[in-house]
Parts: structure tokens; C-alpha cells; sequence
């Protein structure tokens, strides 16, 4: 990191958890003429730090620099371009193993033109999860896990194989292995600093951490005050390279929150509300920020859920400022004590830290809403911000047999399935999985599909038999408090056995239906349903045998592997029969 040039004279030193660090200080930088900064909002503080620490009189110069403080005059509107330069990267296999491959061919051409290939390197640090390439062939038994992984490393080998040897090659390239979890989660339990530091000349200098990802949910990180979004494989591979990102100053939405979730409402009950607003008012290209005293009774996993979701209602991300509750978190899941005191500390001294108390930042535009106006929801059939109630779902379903599918006179009709002694119909739950980086991060939803699932083994309720069900978690920390809490046997009991960790069912890696069900589907035109923990559910995206996908939290999940149909009214009508009928 070359010495900024620094034109606003806010280089100072922090000391925080007995280390002294440099910084470029905000509030200085406000008294020597970036009037008003401190009314921005906090994620537009992040991508001024950025510009102060990397002014170089080229890519950044002063005048960029006074640009950020002319947003609170323009509020975004003004097409201003930025080079913003992220502090790491992040990777899966699907995206990153071309990455690799582009380095090593670099290592080649340096190779034949006589200079030295070792000099190849990712300039800042870059972390490849490997998590997109399980898929479900084993399910609803004890060795669904097993065998799956068995299945991935035959089928990956080669590509495994060579994303090892690209971690031993080049410095600052990180691999985490199969079966860990998913990027997204892995990002928020263990790569996520909130504040990073970079140690070069004998001096550590401080900054927030902020990260571009090849995945378009690397977004979920924002819920912990890191601001991330997705890029594409070149824009990645530049930004691993040292070089900016060009960006145009984004308009910020200012989203308020007030009041507390009601009992027996969720986390994806929310975040299914927030993308059905945002859609409708139209975000894309924008940040979104979240304010208000709602905040303060949110978790960390909640907002990790909110944020998850931005490609869904097309915000470039949806960012949570830092304060206490991310301290809690970052303590919960054992990040260092002086790292934790250094987050505090800068995060204050920076203007970057949140409380009740706070001043509201200046924003382009709000939307308000009260956390105790959400209602249990679920989305389908086929677009994240469909969202309907609970109790809306079968009438939902009925009327896109009439428009979408144009099969109204079918809907009541039912066809056997052969070598079976049930028969399957229109709205049938076919695919019923606990997946993907946005739910499977949250411990209240987990825990609650547990209890459901106990409470059913109790009354002797069983998954209908044509429901291929599946539980994939997003990291191995869930896997344990699941085994710990006694609530995994109570899973595995109506079928929702560990089929390994990954993206799975949520990125079309849901695995063939069995053949007798397939057939019925195809041979009949049957409109299937799969419900899932997921955050997309296209059309044909979840199976090519599945066309109506119902985004819901884990506990419904359960409930509709139970009921085996999205024409049934939960709120009313039971799940099934217990062992007296």
C-alpha cells in the first residue's frame, strides 16, 4: 500500500487494545475542509476512507475526494466516478477456478518472456470457498452426507486438485476445502474483520474491511457492517491485482426500521417483506442503509439475512452499520480480543458507530417500515418478490394454475404413480430443503424447524412420501448446535438428514427425483412445487421437474414436507394426521 497523498492532512494514530495503528481520521479531515462529511451516510463514510487512504493524484485525487462530500448537495445524482479500491476478495469454485487458471497462464507468459514467475500474485488477500458443487444424490438417510461428498470429490477431482496446488503457489490465496460451508456464511463466521489492517514499512494502518466477491450474495457481509458486493470474474481478478474498482457514486436509500418482530414471525418473513418493498420502489444501481430504532432489536443473523438478499430486490447492497450487537457477534464467534477492541475503537473514532443516540445520516430517499406489522410469508411461484401471507399461498397457487400455467380445469385431478401406493397432483411438494448462505446462517429459524420437527415426531406426523427432503447447512457451526441441541435426530426423523454443506437445492443442485415421480410430472404436466430456504426460485432453476418454487423460512419448509402441498392453508388446516387420525 503506497503512503496516500493526502491532501485533507488526516492521517493520524489509533491505539487500540495496547497497538498503535495509523488511520485516516474522518473528523479531521472534516475540520481541513470535507465540510459536512459527517452527516453521510455510513457506508458512503467507508468509500470516503477509501479514496483518503489511496489518494495517489491519479486514480484518486483530491478532487474525487471532494466529490464524496459534494454528495450530500447531490445525493448520488450527479454520476460521479469513483476508484474504490477493496480491501480483499472472495471466491467460490465456480468463479474462481477461471481466476487460477488466468494467474497461472500469467506465471507462463512472465516465465517466457524471461522474468520471474513467482512475482505473480494476488496483490490483496483473496479466500476461495469451495462450496457449489455438492449436490443432493443421497438424501432422508444417515448416509446422505457420506455419500454425497463421496460423490463430489469423484466428480471434481481434477478441479480440487488444482485449486490446491494454486493455494501452495501463490501468496495471499486462501482455499477453504468441501464441506466446510457455504462462502457467504464461512465470510461472516470467520474471514469478515470489520476492521482490517495491513502491517508494510514497520507501521500497521487501520481501515474497514470491505470486500468484492465473485457471487452475486456476498452482499450478506454488509450485515456486519462490511461493505461487499458482488463483481464479475474480470472486475475480480483486477481488484486481486491491485487495481480499482470504477465505480459511480451510488444513490443511498435510507431504509428505517421501528419496533420488534412479533412472536412466530421470522427472519425471512422479514426479508421477504424488505425485497417486495424495495422492488416496487426501484433500487437498482443503489446502496441501501438501514436505520432506525428497529435496529436495536435485530440480531446479527438477522441482518445477515436482509443483507443477503440485495440482488433479489436490486440494491448494489444492503449495509447495517457497526455497533454493539456486531461486537456481540464478533465475540460470540471467538474473533481475537485486541481485533474486537480495534472495531470498537476505530468504528468510534471514525463517526462509523451506531447507537440509539445517534444523529440520522442524510440520505436520497426513505422507506419506513414497523417490524411489527410482518406477517408470517412465504414467495412463489417463481420471483423472490412475490410475496404473499401465509394464509394467501393456496389461493396464490390456484390463480397462477389459471394465468401462468393456463391448467385451471386440471387442478383437482390426481394420477397414481407406479410402484406406489400414493398418487401425485397439481401444487404436490416434490422438493422440501433447509439450503443456501441467506436462512441457514440464522439460528433462531434453524432452531425453530427443529422444535417443529420434534413437535411432529411427538403426534407421529411423517413427511408425505413423494417429498425429497433435504437439510444443507451453511456452515459446520449450525451442524453442531443442531447435534448438540438434540434437534438433528429430531430432523432426521421426517426425513431432513445432513446432505452435506453447501449451496445445494438454493443454486439448482437439488439432484434427480426419484424416477417414478419424474416420470408422473413429465408424463402428465403436472405443475410440481418445491419449497425451500432459498433467496431465488426462477422457474426451472430448483429442478427441471419443478416449476412453481416457494421461497419460505426452514419451519415452513418442514410444515410443507409435512402437508406435501402448497394448497393447503397452514394457518387453518393441519399438517397431517397423527397416530389417532
Amino acid at each position: 500500500m503506497s503512503k496516500s497523498l493526502d491532501s485533507f492532512n488526516c492521517r493520524r494514530t489509533l491505539t487500540a487494545g495496547g497497538s498503535d495503528y495509523v488511520y485516516y481520521d474522518l473528523v479531521e479531515a472534516e475540520k481541513n475542509g470535507l465540510t459536512g462529511i459527517a452527516q453521510l451516510p455510513y457506508s458512503m463514510k467507508v468509500l470516503l476512507e477509501n479514496l483518503l487512504r489511496n489518494e495517489d493524484g491519479r486514480s484518486v485525487t483530491k478532487e474525487s475526494i471532494q466529490a464524496v462530500a459534494g454528495w450530500l448537495t447531490d445525493r448520488g445524482t450527479a454520476g460521479v466516478e469513483i476508484a474504490y479500491r477493496p480491501a480483499r476478495v472472495l471466491m467460490q469454485d465456480f468463479t474462481g477456478v477461471p481466476a487460477v487458471v488466468d494467474l497461472a497462464a500469467m506465471r507462463d507468459a512472465m516465465a517466457s518472456l524471461g522474468g520471474d514467475p513467482q512475482k505473480i500474485n494476488p496483490l490483496v488477500p483473496v479466500d476461495l470457498v469451495i462450496d457449489h458443487s455438492v449436490i443432493v444424490d443421497e438424501f432422508g438417510t444417515p448416509l446422505a452426507f457420506a455419500r454425497n461428498v463421496e460423490l463430489e470429490y469423484e466428480r471434481n477431482e481434477e478441479r480440487y486438485k488444482f485449486l490446491k496446488w494454486g493455494q501452495q503457489a501463490f501468496r495471499n490465496f486462501r482455499v477453504v476445502p468441501p464441506g466446510t460451508g457455504i462462502c457467504h456464511q464461512v465470510n461472516l463466521e470467520y474471514l469478515g474483520q470489520v476492521v482490517w489492517t495491513n502491517t508494510e514499512g514497520g507501521e500497521t494502518t487501520a481501515y474497514p474491511d470491505t470486500c468484492v466477491g465473485t457471487d452475486s450474495h456476498t452482499t450478506m457481509i454488509n450485515g456486519l457492517g462490511v461493505l461487499g458486493w458482488g463483481v464479475g470474474g474480470i472486475e475480480a481478478e483486477a481488484a486481486m491485482l491491485g487495481q480499482p474498482v470504477s465505480m459511480l457514486l451510488p444513490e443511498v436509500i435510507g431504509f428505517r426500521l421501528t419496533g420488534r418482530l412479533r412472536e412466530g414471525v421470522t427472519a425471512t418473513d422479514l426479508v421477504l417483506t424488505v425485497t417486495q418493498m424495495l422492488r416496487k420502489k426501484g433500487v437498482v444501481g443503489k446502496f441501501v442503509e438501514f436505520f432506525g430504532p428497529g435496529l436495536s432489536n435485530m440480531t446479527l443473523a438477522d441482518r445477515a439475512t436482509i443483507g443477503n438478499m440485495a440482488p433479489e430486490y436490486g440494491a448494489t447492497c444492503g449495509f447495517f452499520p457497526v455497533d454493539g450487537e456486531t461486537i456481540r457477534y464478533l465475540t460470540m464467534s471467538g474473533r481475537e480480543e485486541n481485533r474486537i477492541a480495534l472495531v470498537e475503537a476505530y468504528a468510534k473514532a471514525q463517526g462509523m458507530w451506531r447507537d440509539t443516540g445517534s444523529a440520522d445520516p442524510v440520505f436520497t430517499d426513505l422507506l419506513e417500515l414497523d417490524l411489527g406489522s410482518v406477517v408470517p410469508s412465504m414467495a412463489g411461484p417463481k420471483r423472490p418478490e412475490g410475496r404473499v401471507a401465509l394464509e394467501g399461498i393456496p389461493a396464490g397457487f390456484v390463480k397462477a394454475m389459471e394465468t401462468e400455467y393456463k391448467k385451471a380445469v386440471e387442478i383437482d385431478r390426481r394420477y397414481a404413480v407406479e410402484g406406489t401406493d400414493y398418487d401425485l397432483g397439481h401444487g404436490d411438494v416434490v422438493i422440501a430443503a433447509i439450503t443456501s448462505c441467506t436462512n441457514t446462517s440464522n439460528p433462531s429459524v434453524l432452531i425453530g424447524a427443529g422444535l417443529l420437527a420434534r413437535n411432529a415426531n411427538r403426534l407421529g406426523l411423517k413427511q408425505k412420501p413423494w417429498v425429497k427432503t433435504s437439510l444443507a447447512p451453511g456452515s459446520q457451526v449450525v451442524a453442531e448446535y443442531l447435534e448438540k441441541s438434540g434437534l438433528q435426530k429430531e430432523l432426521d426423523q421426517i426425513g431432513f438428514n445432513l446432505v452435506g454443506f453447501g449451496c445445494t437445492t438454493c443454486i439448482g443442485n437439488s439432484g434427480p427425483l426419484p424416477a417414478p415421480i419424474s416420470r408422473t410430472i413429465n408424463d402428465k404436466g403436472l405443475i410440481a412445487a418445491a419449497v425451500l430456504s432459498g433467496n431465488r426460485n426462477f422457474e426451472g432453476r430448483v429442478s427441471p421437474d419443478v416449476q412453481a418454487n416457494y421461497l419460505a423460512s426452514p419451519p415452513l419448509v418442514v410444515a410443507h414436507a409435512l402437508a406435501g402441498t402448497v394448497t393447503k392453508d397452514l394457518t387453518t388446516e393441519p399438517l397431517g394426521e397423527d397416530r389417532d387420525g
